[in-house]
């Protein structure tokens, strides 16, 4: 498609898949007719404010029932299953004097299942299982005067119920909707968790329970062009039927030591801001974000895809996910973002569109450190920088 007809493009509807597939074959020989339509479609639909969250990364258990053939953040058992909770609260203390706002609270998907080292630890606490303990660590976040996001895998509705009191939102990666993926000797091949059905299941479960959530893709990991558009148009299917969706990440691999996929090629930087922008176009009013730590080089690139908002950014604890690539500084991060003529703004884990529909006490402390557009005051995230 030329570029004339993308810029066209850009601002009106959503972009479909066959579309998109022919936009990603065009951006491949030149990508600047995608770039113009996606910066289109962001300022026609969210505006020039790019937006992150001052967060401290919790990591409350690195145990998981799964083995994805990338991961770096599962181990096997030994030491404690479980940070336990004098740790989480010294770790949020801190964070709340560095002006964090968010506790992104991460576990394996259920290592109870898996490990009996870990349903042990939970017995032993008097929890009945990780959701249960994750929600105690969610009410030890809102004591240290942090708002709690959970990422633990594929959460079922009773745990979501658990969870939406104490958290403004929830976080599970599609990553892809290709079966392909987890045949023999794909990536998801030892991740049951992972299959398209499963992931798509919890993300519909989610909605039915009116939980905010965040969702996305991993890019490079062996896909073709035409899954990841497939799976962008997945979660647009899922959004567009329970509106609980409010972000969607295009994240990059990166191959990490120790891993069985350490030594794949990275994501190329081509196909990842083609998708970037391609999931612009093909939800044009979804928040879209690419992780600055994975992309060190390509602030401007990724702005350009069409972007609105670069994740989690802490400054107290590493990415234990992708423990290879450190956080960036805040301050360089919005001084790349306005050289580019956009705003920057620091946000609660919930978007400020769903800041009226929390649960009341959650919805009143965070109005108590929001500014006049629902993103938290500047002397709220700044405090300690």
């Amino acid at each position: 498609m030329a570029g004339g007809q993308l810029e066209q493009a850009g601002a009106p509807g959503p972009m479909g898949p066959r579309e998109a597939l022919e936009a990603y074959a065009g951006a491949m020989r030149d990508a600047s007719g995608l770039r113009a339509a996606a910066r289109a479609a962001r300022e026609a639909s969210v505006g020039r404010t790019v937006s992150f969250s001052k967060k401290a990364f919790v990591s409350v258990t690195t145990l998981c029932r799964d083995a994805c053939s990338y991961c770096a953040y599962r181990t096997g058992p030994g030491g404690e299953a479980f940070m336990p909770e004098r740790a989480v609260r010294a770790l949020l203390e801190n964070a709340r004097r560095h002006g964090c706002v968010e506790a992104l609270l991460v576990a394996g998907e259920r290592p109870e299942e898996r490990y009996p080292a870990a349903a042990s630890w939970l017995r032993r606490e008097g929890h009945g299982s990780t959701a249960g303990y994750l929600a105690r660590c969610s009410e030890i976040a809102l004591e240290c005067g942090m708002f709690p996001h959970t990422n633990a895998g594929n959460l079922r509705r009773d745990e979501l119920r658990l969870l939406r009191e104490t958290n403004m939102s929830v976080g599970m990666m599609l990553e892809t909707s290709s079966e392909r993926l987890g045949g023999a000797g794909m990536p998801h091949e030892a991740a049951p968790s992972k299959r398209p059905a499963a992931r798509v299941r919890a993300l519909e479960d989610a909605g039915r329970e009116g939980v905010a959530t965040t969702t996305g893709v991993l890019v490079g990991i062996g896909e073709t062009p035409a899954e990841a558009i497939e799976s962008i148009s997945e979660i647009g299917r899922i959004a567009s039927r329970w509106g609980h969706i409010q972000e969607v990440i295009v994240q990059n691999f990166r191959p990490e030591g120790l891993t069985a996929m350490a030594r794949s090629p990275p994501a190329g930087a081509a196909h990842h801001e083609a998708i970037v922008a391609i999931s612009r176009l093909m939800l044009p009013t979804m928040n879209v974000q690419a992780p600055p730590n994975l992309t060190p080089a390509s602030y401007g690139s990724l702005l350009d895809a069409g972007i609105n908002d670069w994740g989690g950014i802490s400054p107290v604890t590493p990415d234990h996910v992708n423990p290879e690539y450190s956080w960036p500084a805040i301050r360089e991060v919005e001084a790349r973002t306005r050289a580019a003529g956009l705003d920057f703004r620091c946000r609660f884990p919930a978007y400020p569109g769903r800041l009226g529909s929390l649960p009341a006490r959650l919805r009143e402390r965070a109005l108590a450190v929001a500014d006049a557009e629902g993103y938290v005051a500047g002397s709220r995230w700044r405090a300690g920088s």
